[in-house]
């Protein structure tokens, strides 16, 4: 117990409190208290990784919290394509050795310049997360479930493709068990959105099961709770518990140093759980609760070697 009291009130635990001070934080700091503030569950499993990965994770994790909050920063989609053309650019020069003064781009490029060397971070997966977002921008439908797990596997999976190169880890197992439990992180963060999303008019649902089920936009944006709604929740979370399996399925030929890097499985399992108790109504307040025992049920997750 005396461990987990260090690794839950490390320094990175306790750095940036509120937005006022984050200008005086180093761009540790600074990426730490974003993930905080804004993925909170990552935030935890982060704390957890190794010290050689966590710093890198949480540069990466930042990195896509960044690109990821573009959306919800504007309504104009010209000055979102324009701040993704930012990162895009910024991709560019931290690679050629001349990053912009952006705390997350400097720590990022302080990990990219180290783990190229050691262990060839893939430029590409850091591209596909910023295409991924981008390309929700103008398009606020799926136009199937099978571009929508396309979708969340690009938004997600390269964030553990990532950890995985910085922490040293090559096994085409950690690899497929990363893409299959980004597919389900990715359709459980849209499932999670999906209310604060109808505020704005964003209706990130494919198109084939609504009309499956014969669910109108309107009835969803309404949050009018039909049997058909629940079923459309029903089919999408199915789909997110089947790649959840399947990435667990995979942990027998799994190194266990990737087990942690794994646990955001946990958080997943839990809400797609409370979203079954509560007959998959997506909008009850009770599946959106954050999870005051999750800090202790990763640490024991990961005693127990398990993900």
């Amino acid at each position: 117990m005396a461990r987990f009291t260090k690794i839950i009130f490390s320094p990175y635990f306790l750095c940036v409190r509120n937005k006022s001070s984050t200008s005086r934080s180093s761009p540790a700091e600074y990426c730490a208290n974003l993930v905080k503030t804004h993925d909170y569950e990552n935030f935890l499993c982060t704390l957890l990784l190794s010290k050689a990965a966590r710093s890198a994770a949480f540069a990466i994790r930042a990195f896509n919290i960044e690109i990821a909050r573009i959306a919800d920063q504007t309504n104009e989609s010209t000055i979102a394509a324009m701040r993704m053309k930012f990162w895009e650019e910024t991709l560019d020069k931290m690679y050629n050795d001349k990053t912009p003064n952006h705390p997350v781009a400097k720590e990022l490029a302080r990990y990219v310049l180290q783990i190229v060397q050691k262990h060839g971070l893939l430029k590409r997966q850091l591209t596909r997360l910023i295409g991924a977002r981008f390309s929700v921008l103008n398009d606020l439908t799926f136009e199937n479930m099978e571009v929508m797990e396309k979708y969340a596997e690009e938004s997600v999976s390269p964030v553990y493709y990532l950890i995985l190169q910085a922490s040293g880890i090559k096994n085409i197992h950690a690899d497929h068990a990363a893409s299959h439990l980004g597919k389900a992180q990715g359709l459980t963060n849209l499932l999670r959105a999906l209310p604060h999303n109808l505020n704005k008019r964003q209706l990130l649902l494919p198109q084939d099961v609504l009309l499956k089920h014969s669910v109108s936009q309107e009835d969803i944006i309404r949050k009018n709770l039909t049997e058909g709604v629940k079923q459309v929740i029903f089919d999408v979370a199915s789909s997110a518990n089947l790649h959840l399996k399947m990435a667990r399925s995979l942990k027998k030929n799994v190194p266990k140093e990737a087990f942690t890097i794994f646990l955001p499985a946990v958080p997943v399992a839990t809400f797609l759980e409370n979203l079954s108790n509560s007959d998959f109504d997506i909008f009850t307040p009770f599946i959106h609760q954050r999870n005051v025992h999750l800090g202790f049920t990763l640490f024991l997750r990961k005693l127990l070697s398990s993900y």
